[in-house]
Formats: structure tokens, sequence, C-alpha cells
């Protein structure tokens, strides 16, 4: 359950306002394939923090991925700045199974007969 606490200010006239704080969670979820999303898009925490990392703007960010919300983005910064060894520990593991799996896909190819192929393919569009 989320916590929250109240802050009443008074101003100068008598008059009083009530801010209550809340603890937003952090847009991030695991996708079925368990990739790390922000939000409800498809745009994944490593593009989020890549980009930031880059020196790109959170307003920036949201115009090269128009689906992200600022706030959304804002809020996985923040989260990326309390948390950046768990985050970039867990980008290099995302990284190096990726690596894995791109290698697992290469050794099931032939890529000198793909190669064959291509080339037969192109000979008869040169003439």
């Amino acid at each position: 359950m989320a916590q929250s606490a109240k802050s009443k200010q008074t101003n100068q006239e008598g008059e009083s306002a009530t801010l209550v704080i809340r603890k937003d969670p952090v847009p991030l979820r695991a996708d079925m394939g368990g990739a790390v999303r922000v939000g409800p898009t498809r745009v994944t925490l490593a593009t989020v923090i890549g980009t930031f990392e880059d020196g790109v703007s959170p307003e920036e960010i949201i115009e090269h991925f128009p689906t992200l919300q600022l706030a959304d983005v804002y809020a996985v910064i923040g989260y990326y700045l309390r948390h950046r060894d768990e985050v970039n520990a867990f980008l290099l593991w995302e990284e190096a199974e990726a690596e894995k799996l791109r290698k697992e896909i290469e050794a099931h190819q032939d890529s000198v007969d793909l190669r064959a192929r291509l080339k037969a393919r192109l000979k008869p569009q040169e003439s």
C-alpha cells in the first residue's frame, strides 16, 4: 500500500492549503519476453537510459519517442539516478544475453550457403 503524507501551509492572509505527498510507482514493467519497458509503451529502459547517458534531455527523448510521457521519462531517470549500480548491472546482463542469443542464432545459420544463394539471385538482375 502506498504511503502518503500531508503538508499544511498557511499564507499571510490566513488561507491554508494542504498538499498530499504520494509515492508514485516507477513506470517500468517487464513484458512477457522479460524486456523492461517504460509505461504502457514498447520503449525499453535501455533505450531511455542510453539516450539520457548520451546527453539527450527528457524533453528531447519524448520528441524521439512520442509514445512516452514526459513525467514517465523523468521518473525513470530519477529511478536510474537513485539505483544506478543495479540498473547498470541489469543493462549489462541484458546486453550479454542478447549477444549470446545472436551468436546462437548465427551458429544455426549456414551463412556460406546463404551468401551463395543471394549472389545467385543478384546475377540475373545485373544482366
